[in-house]
C-alpha cells in the first residue's frame, strides 16, 4: 500500500485535503494531486511534492476522535450526516436532484440526462423541436452533473437576445448562477478584477454570446486559457461547418476550440443540420472526434451507440403533456390585391434587369426580378427601399449603357407605382394590411389594445416593413408610441435582452412586438401572448417553425393562433409565385399535425438553402401544383438525394430512453422532513450559544416555508461569485422550499416594470442553492478534524455498539464512482457486520427529532473510550468489505474499458484508411506531407481520449473510508458508570 494512497486524507499546511492522485515525482518523492476539504480550501485543487512540503499527516480513519454529541436530539449529529448525504453522489446513471427544479416535471425532459450520463463523458446534442424545451432539459443535467462534483465551472454560450433568458431561467429554476458578459457586463467585469486577469478564471459559471466571442479576439485568447467542467452552446447549428464552404467560419473555429476546453459539451439545437452531412458530421465532431471517420458517408450506426444525439417532436411527447401543449390554431387571411397593387406587380414584371450593363433574358433576369419580388410581398414600403438603392447604384455610374439606362426608367415606373401605395396616410389599397387591420378590429378575434395579458407578435423579415408597421399601427389602432415596439438584429445585445424582458411583463405598456427572424430563434414571447401574425410568408419551411415556436410552445396556456396573410392576385406570374407561399404553409402545418420536422419538404435542412430552392422554383417558372408534387416527392423520401440521407439520421431511435424516465429517479433517503426543515434546524444550531458568536440573524416562516437571513461576512464573499442582479443590497435573502410558490414569484417578478426586479425576489431553498452549499459547509465543521460524535440509541439492543461509515471508490479523475454508507455493528465483543445505512437509521431511530438527548452524562466517557478500542476493527471490516466490492466493480469497468480501447483502435484504423481513400489522387509528394500531418493530428485525438477514457474508467487500488458517527444503547453508559 503507497503511503500516499489515493483516497487518503491528508493535513497539509494545516488544511485538510483529499489525495485524488499520486504520481512518482523526478526527485524521488511524490507527487500529489489533492482536492481541498477543510473550509478554507474546500472545492479548490493543488498539486503537492512531498520532498518540499516539511510535513505530511495521513488522517487514519481508525484514530478517528469520537466526541459525544450533546445538542438537542443530536441534531449537530443528523444535521452532520445529512449534510454528507447531500454531498456523497456517486457517478452513475440515475437522476437524483434535476427532476425537482422549480418547474411541471413532464418524463420526456429527464431523456437528455439519463442519456449523457451513461457515457464515460457527458456529451450530448439535444434537438429537440421548437418549444420543447432545451433549455430546461439541459439544465437538468447540469444540476446532475453538479451534485456529482463534475459542475463546478460552466460556459453557456448563446445568441444575444437569449443572453438575459437563459440566464433568468438556470438561476430562478436551477439556482445555476451565470455570470452575463454582454457589452454591458464586460465593462463590469472589467471593472471588478485586475488588468490583463482571465475573466472566465475569476468567475467560475458565465454566459457570453457567440457573436461577442467571435468578434473579440482578446476573449477568444482567453478562452485558450481557461477551462470548464461543462459547455453549452446553444442554437449550436450557427457553429456547425456549412455546405459548401472550403474552411470553417469564425464560429465554426471558436466550437472546435471549446469542445476542447470542457470534460462535458452540450449542445441544443432544433435545426441541427443544414441538409449536408459534412455539417451534421461537424457537430458530431466536436461531441467526439472519434465517432466519425468520413464526414461525407456516415451512417447512424457510427454514433447513434454513443448516445451522442436525442431529437424528439411535439407528436413523440404529446401522450405526456397533453395538458401543457395546446393544440394550435391555424387562420388563413385572404385578400384580393387593390388595382394600384396588381399595377406595381406588372410594372415590376416590366423592368429589364441587367447584369453587366446588359439585358439578358433568362434565369438570372428572373431571380433579379424574385429578388425585388420578395420585399413587394414583404410590403411597398419594403419593395421601394430595395428599387431606390438599385437605381442609385445604377445611376451612380460614369457612363450607363442603355440598357442600363432602360433598366432605370422601368424601375422608376415601379417606384412610381409603389409610392402610390406608401404614401397613403391610410394605407387603403395595401390590402394584405388593411385585412389583418380588419381582423385586428373584428369582433371574433376579441382583441383589444388596452388588455395587457393579450398580446401580439407580428413577424416579417424586412426591416423596414417593421417600421411602416410601427407607424401605421399606432395611427390606425389609436396605440401610443409605447405600446408598440420593434426588434430586430441591428439592435445591440443590451436592448434586445430589455425588449423581450418588457414583453414578458405584466406591466409594461408593450402590446405589439413587431418581430424580424433574429427572434424567431429561441426566445420566449408566449407569457402573455398567444397570438402570431406571418405579415410576410417566410420563403422557408424551418422559419414557419422557428416563428410559430415562439407562442406555440410548452407552458403555453392559451391555444395558439397563427395568421397567415394571403394575397390573391390576378397577374398570372405573381399569383403563382404567391400561391407558392401559400403552399409552403399548408406544408408547415401538414408537418405539425404528422410528420414533426417540416425541413423533409424541402430536403436542404437550412433557411439559406431553402429560400434558395424556393427562388429557384419560381425562377425556373415551377406552378404551383409542379412545386406541391416536388415536396411531397421529397417528405415520402423519394428523391435519392442528401436530404433524405441526412433524414435517415433522424429516425427517432438513435438512441432509445429509457422506457420509464421517471423510474430512473433515486432520491436518496433524508433525515429530515424537508429542505425547509433541515435548513431551520441547521439555522438553529449554529445560532445557539453566545450572541457574539452566532452565525446570522434569520427568520422563519412556517406556513409559507420561508426563511430569509442576512448573509454574514464569509457567505457574503462567496455570493459575489453571482449575477449582480440577484444579489441583495441589504444582504438580506428570502428562501422558499416551495416549488409552487417560487414559480409564482417567477411569474411575478417577470411582470416586473424595473429590469432588476424582473429576478424572483425569492431563492429556491433546495440542495443546489449556493446558500445551501455555504450551511452545508458550516454544519461539517461543527465536529472538527477528524472527529466523529457519539450518539445514543435506546433503540439499539443492549451492549451493541455502530459506526456509520462512508467509503467511496474513485477513478483516476477524483470522481467517485461507487459511494457506500454502511453501518458496522456488533453486540459486546462479537465480530462485526454490516448494515445498510437506511435499514440502521430506521432501525436505530435516527431521524431528526427521533432521539431524545440526555447530555453528558455521567459514565458517557467510559463509552467513548470503549467505542474508541473497537473502531479499528469496525474500520478494518468495513476496508475488507471494500476491497471486495472495489475488485469486483473494477473488474466491470475493465471490461467495459477493453470493449471501449478496441472499439478506439477500429475507429482509429477507419480514420486512417480513409485518410488514404482522401489523399490517394495527389503527387506523391503532397500525398506524403498531409497524410503524416493529417495521421499525427487523429493519432493525437485518439491517444488522448483514450487516456482520458483510462483515467475515467481505472479505479483507484485503496477505498477511502471516513468515520462518520457512533451510536450505541444508553444501558452502555448505566454499565460504564456501575463498573467505575
Amino acid at each position: 500500500m503507497l503511503n500516499f494512497a489515493p483516497g487518503s486524507r491528508a493535513v497539509i499546511r494545516d488544511e485538510e485535503w483529499l489525495i485524488r492522485r499520486a504520481d512518482p515525482a523526478a526527485d524521488g518523492g511524490w507527487l500529489l494531486t489533492c482536492d481541498g476539504i477543510s473550509d478554507l480550501v474546500r472545492g479548490r485543487d493543488a498539486l503537492f511534492l512531498t520532498e518540499l512540503e516539511d510535513q505530511i499527516d495521513i488522517l487514519d480513519p481508525a484514530q478517528t476522535q469520537l466526541v459525544p454529541d450533546t445538542s438537542p436530539t443530536y441534531n449537530a449529529t443528523l444535521l452532520y450526516l445529512e449534510a454528507m448525504r447531500r454531498r456523497s453522489v456517486a457517478n452513475d446513471d440515475k437522476i437524483h436532484l434535476g427532476h425537482r427544479a422549480v418547474m411541471n416535471l413532464v418524463p420526456y425532459q429527464l431523456d437528455p440526462a439519463l442519456q449523457a450520463l451513461k457515457q464515460p463523458r457527458s456529451r450530448i446534442l439535444i434537438a429537440d423541436a421548437v418549444g420543447l424545451g432545451k433549455t430546461l432539459e439541459a439544465g437538468i443535467l447540469a444540476t446532475e452533473l453538479i451534485q456529482r462534483g463534475r459542475g463546478k465551472r460552466i460556459l453557456v454560450v448563446t445568441q444575444k437576445a437569449m443572453l438575459t433568458q437563459f440566464q433568468k431561467e438556470w438561476w430562478s429554476r436551477f439556482s445555476i448562477p451565470l455570470v452575463r458578459l454582454d457589452s454591458v457586463g464586460l465593462a463590469r467585469v472589467r471593472n471588478r478584477i485586475p488588468a490583463n486577469h482571465n475573466p472566465f478564471n475569476y468567475f467560475d459559471r458565465s454566459i457570453i454570446s457567440i457573436d461577442t466571442l467571435k468578434s473579440n479576439l482578446e476573449y477568444r485568447n482567453y478562452l485558450e486559457n481557461a477551462w470548464w467542467d461543462i459547455i453549452v452552446i446553444d442554437e449550436c447549428h450557427n457553429v456547425a461547418a456549412r455546405a459548401g464552404e472550403s474552411g470553417l467560419s469564425r464560429r465554426a473555429r471558436l466550437a472546435r476550440l471549446l469542445s476542447n476546453r470542457s470534460d462535458t459539451l452540450m449542445l441544443l439545437s432544433a435545426t441541427p443540420h443544414d441538409g449536408s452531412a459534412r455539417s451534421f458530421a461537424s457537430l458530431m465532431s466536436l461531441l467526439d472526434p472519434t465517432a466519425i471517420a468520413d464526414p461525407d458517408h456516415y451512417t447512424p450506426d457510427d454514433f447513434r451507440s454513443k448516445g451522442l444525439v436525442i431529437r424528439r417532436f411535439k407528436k413523440d411527447i404529446k401522450d405526456q403533456v397533453q395538458a401543457d401543449f395546446q393544440e394550435r390554431q391555424t387562420i388563413g387571411l385572404r385578400q384580393s390585391a387593390s388595382a394600384q397593387e396588381e399595377a406595381a406587380y406588372r410594372a415590376l414584371l416590366d423592368v429589364p434587369f441587367t447584369q453587366g450593363g446588359q439585358h439578358k433574358a433568362g434565369r438570372q433576369q428572373e431571380l433579379q426580378r424574385i429578388g425585388l419580388q420578395k420585399g413587394l410581398f414583404s410590403s411597398p414600403a419594403a419593395a421601394l427601399e430595395s428599387t431606390v438603392k438599385r437605381m442609385e447604384l445604377l445611376s451612380s455610374k460614369a457612363s450607363p449603357t442603355p440598357e442600363e439606362d432602360t433598366e432605370v426608367r422601368g424601375l422608376q415606373e415601379l417606384a412610381h407605382s409603389l409610392r402610390a401605395l406608401t404614401t397613403d396616410a391610410t394605407a387603403t389599397s395595401f390590402s394584405k394590411y388593411q385585412r389583418l387591420l380588419a381582423h385586428l378590429r373584428s369582433p371574433d378575434f376579441a382583441w383589444k389594445t388596452n388588455d395587457a395579458a393579450d398580446r401580439l407578435v407580428i413577424f416579417s423579415e424586412r426591416i423596414e416593413t417593421l417600421r411602416w408597421l410601427q407607424e401605421q399601427l399606432a395611427a390606425d389602432l389609436k396605440m401610443k408610441p409605447n405600446q408598440l415596439a420593434v426588434l430586430h438584429g441591428q439592435m445591440a445585445d443590451t436592448e434586445q435582452q430589455e425588449l423581450v424582458d418588457r414583453f414578458g411583463r405584466l406591466d409594461d405598456p408593450i402590446r405589439v412586438l413587431l418581430c424580424s427572424d433574429v427572434a424567431s430563434e429561441g426566445l420566449n414571447l408566449h407569457y402573455f401572448c398567444h397570438r402570431l401574425v406571418h405579415f410576410d410568408l417566410p420563403w422557408s419551411l424551418m422559419v414557419f417553425q422557428q416563428r410559430n415556436g415562439r407562442v406555440d410552445r410548452y407552458g403555453q396556456k392559451h391555444q395558439p393562433q397563427i395568421i397567415y396573410l394571403f394575397t390573391e392576385a390576378t397577374t398570372d406570374k405573381i399569383k403563382g409565385d404567391l400561391r407558392i407561399l401559400e403552399i409552403l404553409a399548408a406544408k408547415d402545418e401538414q408537418a405539425a399535425l404528422n410528420l414533426g420536422d417540416p425541413s423533409a419538404f424541402l430536403n436542404v435542412f437550412d433557411p439559406d438553402k431553402e429560400v434558395e430552392k424556393v427562388t429557384d422554383f419560381m425562377a425556373q417558372g415551377m406552378s404551383p401544383e409542379q412545386v406541391e408534387t416536388r415536396l411531397d416527392k421529397a417528405a415520402t423520401q423519394e428523391d435519392d438525394n442528401e436530404g433524405d440521407y441526412l433524414l435517415s439520421l433522424f429516425g427517432g431511435d438513435e438512441a432509445p430512453a429509457p422506457v420509464n424516465s421517471t423510474g430512473q429517479i433515486d432520491e436518496p433517503t433524508s433525515l429530515f422532513d424537508s429542505d425547509y426543515h433541515y435548513t431551520k434546524t441547521a439555522l438553529t444550531q449554529l445560532n445557539q450559544g453566545h450572541p457574539s458568536n452566532r452565525l446570522c440573524q434569520w427568520t422563519a416562516h412556517d406556513a409559507e416555508q420561508i426563511i430569509a437571513l442576512t448573509a454574514p461576512r464569509d457567505l457574503q464573499d462567496r455570493l459575489k461569485q453571482l449575477p449582480r442582479e440577484v444579489q441583495a443590497d441589504n444582504d438580506l435573502y428570502s428562501l422558499c422550499a416551495d416549488p409552487a410558490r417560487m414559480a409564482t414569484a417567477i411569474e411575478t417578478a417577470r411582470q416586473a416594470r424595473a429590469e432588476e426586479d424582473t429576478w424572483p425576489q425569492l431563492h429556491y431553498l433546495w440542495p443546489q442553492h449556493p446558500i445551501m452549499d455555504w450551511l452545508g459547509d458550516r454544519v461539517l465543521t461543527h465536529f472538527g478534524r477528524h472527529r466523529a460524535p457519539l450518539l445514543q440509541s435506546g433503540k439499539l439492543q443492549p451492549q451493541e455498539q455502530a459506526f456509520i461509515l462512508l467509503s467511496m471508490v474513485s477513478n483516476r479523475k477524483g470522481q467517485p464512482l461507487l459511494v457506500e454508507w454502511q453501518v458496522a455493528h456488533r453486540i459486546g465483543n462479537g465480530p462485526f457486520a454490516l448494515e445498510d445505512f437506511d435499514s440502521f437509521a430506521a432501525r436505530a431511530g435516527l431521524r431528526a427529532g427521533g432521539l431524545p438527548n440526555r447530555g453528558h452524562t455521567e459514565g458517557l466517557d467510559s463509552t467513548c473510550a470503549a467505542m474508541q478500542q473497537a473502531l479499528p476493527l469496525a474500520v478494518d471490516q468495513m476496508h475488507a468489505h471494500m476491497l471486495a466490492r472495489q475488485a469486483a466493480f473494477a473488474s466491470q469497468l475493465q471490461q467495459r474499458l477493453q470493449g471501449t480501447l478496441t472499439e478506439l483502435q477500429r475507429l482509429q484504423g477507419r480514420q486512417v484508411q480513409q485518410l488514404t481513400l482522401d489523399l490517394e489522387k495527389q503527387l506523391e509528394t503532397v500525398k506524403r506531407g498531409r497524410f503524416e500531418q493529417r495521421s499525427q493530428q487523429i493519432n493525437r485525438v485518439f491517444d488522448d481520449y483514450r487516456q482520458w477514457v483510462q483515467d475515467t474508467l481505472t479505479t483507484e487500488p485503496q477505498p477511502w473510508i471516513q468515520v462518520l458517527a457512533a451510536v450505541c444503547h444508553p444501558a452502555a453508559s448505566a454499565a460504564a458508570t456501575s463498573q467505575a
